[in-house]
């Protein structure tokens, strides 16, 4: 079985191939040119250079969030694209859990992605058995709850993602001898650990619709937001609505 994953969902763009056994390549960029631009030419490279054609490809797997939503956008539909065209099985791993799948056999785990406004998307992980296990699935929240809820609960930890980096400093103020940062390599989502996490699933009987599978943002857009706020949208009156928008 062939495995074809990417993640769009930070300013890196990252693919990787792999069958049951290995990763056969991998390739990750973080660069100006948008995953528009850079990720299909990045796949057929890599494809290219490994000797294989896309519709080799058994399985496909995709970093469905969260994360930018202009990234995951691409990233999921190109995926389903390539499910659909060949009617290949299709499988979204969450981001966050991605991320810490790069930190293997440590106790806590927490990967942080910057939400901006002082929120990261987060979650909390541990490995048992050699298997990664959820003690919080990934959210949003402010970085100060976040790291006051480490402090009270948790020791040896280690952080990782764009938002550890991003909120350093007070990380270390806050944690200070219960904390370690990851090194620079493990420090974004890897395609390699999608693969790697939609395999098990795979295996384990799990499949997404190539129809119905879509980003999880966890939270919405900057568009939306504004648009609230200037009024455009009544997010109570929608719930009273059925979800309608009002006229």
């Amino acid at each position: 079985m062939k495995i074809l994953a990417i993640d769009t969902s930070t300013m890196i763009a990252s693919c990787a191939v792999m069958d049951e056994n290995r990763v056969l390549g991998e390739f990750s960029l973080s660069q100006e040119m948008s995953h528009s631009e850079s990720l299909v030419p990045m796949i057929d490279q890599m494809l290219k250079g490994l000797n294989i054609r896309i519709r080799d490809i058994d399985l496909y797997a995709v970093a469905i969030g969260p994360g930018s939503f202009t990234g995951l956008r691409i990233g999921v539909a190109t995926v389903k694209a390539f499910a659909h065209i060949f009617d290949k099985a299709i499988i979204g791993v969450s981001t966050i859990e991605g991320l810490a799948f790069n930190l293997p056999y440590n106790e806590i785990v927490v990967p942080m992605i910057d939400a901006r406004r002082n929120r990261v998307y987060n979650g909390i992980y541990t490995w048992k058995d050699g298997q990664l296990k959820t003690i919080m699935d990934a959210n949003a929240m402010d970085i100060d709850l976040l790291l006051e809820k480490l402090d009270k609960n948790y020791d040896n930890i280690v952080v990782n993602g764009g938002g550890s980096i991003v909120y350093r400093e007070k990380i270390k103020e806050r944690l200070k001898d219960k904390l370690e940062f990851s090194s620079l390599g493990l420090n974004y989502c890897r395609a390699s650990s999608i693969g790697e996490i939609a395999l098990k699933k795979y295996n384990d009987g799990y499949r997404d619709d190539y129809y119905t599978i879509v980003p999880d943002y966890l939270r919405k857009s900057q568009a939306e937001r504004e648009l609230e706020k200037r009024g455009n949208i009544d997010g109570d009156n929608c719930k009273a609505d059925g979800g309608k928008r009002p006229r």
